[in-house]
C-alpha cells in the first residue's frame, strides 16, 4: 500500500522528531525475516526504550537532512529497518541480539555522535554494559567508601559496649 503526499509527510516528521531527541542510529536489513519475528522485535525494542520502525529509504533520507545522522545516507539502500535512541548501547543491543537469533536479520552499520559505525563497531557497542548498569556501579563506587566510614564510626563504640560487658561479666563471675 503506497501512502499518499500528507501520509509520508507525517513519517517524515515522525522520523525527524525521533531523530531530534536520539544519541544513536543502528540499521539493520530484514530481508526475510518473519511478521511474528519483526512483532517481537518491535515489542523488545519498546521495552528497551529504542524507537524502531521499517521506514522507506527515501523518507528517511529527508528526514536526517541537516542532522549528524545524514552520514547514514551513504548506507541506505535495500530494505532497511531502523533502530533509534537516547541510549545508544540500548539501541545496539535490542538490534544485535535479535540478529544473533535471526541470520535474515543483519545489523548494517549506524550512526553516534556524528560518526559512521560499521557492524563490528555496533557489535562492539553492544557488548558495553547498559546505562544503567554503569549508573549503578558508578553508584556503588561512590557509595562503598562511605559505607566504610560509617562501619569504622561504628565500630568504636560497638568495641567500647563489648569490652564494658566483659569487664561486667568478669565482675560478675569473681
Amino acid at each position: 500500500m503506497s501512502l499518499n503526499l500528507e501520509q509520508k509527510q507525517a513519517v517524515v516528521s515522525e522520523v525527524a522528531t525521533q531523530l531530534a531527541e536520539a544519541q544513536a542510529v543502528i540499521i539493520a536489513e530484514n530481508r526475510g525475516v518473519t511478521v511474528a519475528d519483526m512483532t517481537q522485535l518491535r515489542a523488545k525494542a519498546r521495552e528497551a526504550g529504542v524507537y524502531f520502525k521499517v521506514v522507506k529509504n527515501t523518507l528517511v533520507r529527508r528526514a536526517v537532512v541537516d542532522t549528524p545522522f545524514e552520514v547514514l545516507t551513504e548506507k541506505m539502500s535495500g530494505p532497511l529497518t531502523y533502530g533509534i535512541g537516547s541510549d545508544p548501547v540500548a539501541v545496539a543491543k535490542v538490534l544485535s541480539d535479535f540478529a544473533k537469533g535471526n541470520e535474515k536479520f543483519v545489523v548494517v552499520g549506524g550512526v553516534m555522535s556524528g560518526q559512521l559505525m560499521s557492524m563490528q563497531e555496533v557489535i562492539a557497542l553492544a557488548s558495553l554494559p547498559s546505562r544503567d548498569e554503569l549508573i549503578a556501579k558508578l553508584m556503588a563506587t561512590i557509595q562503598e567508601p562511605i559505607a566504610k566510614f560509617v562501619r569504622t564510626l561504628n565500630e568504636v563504640p560497638g568495641k567500647f559496649v563489648r569490652t564494658v560487658a566483659a569487664v561486667r561479666d568478669a565482675k560478675e563471675a569473681s
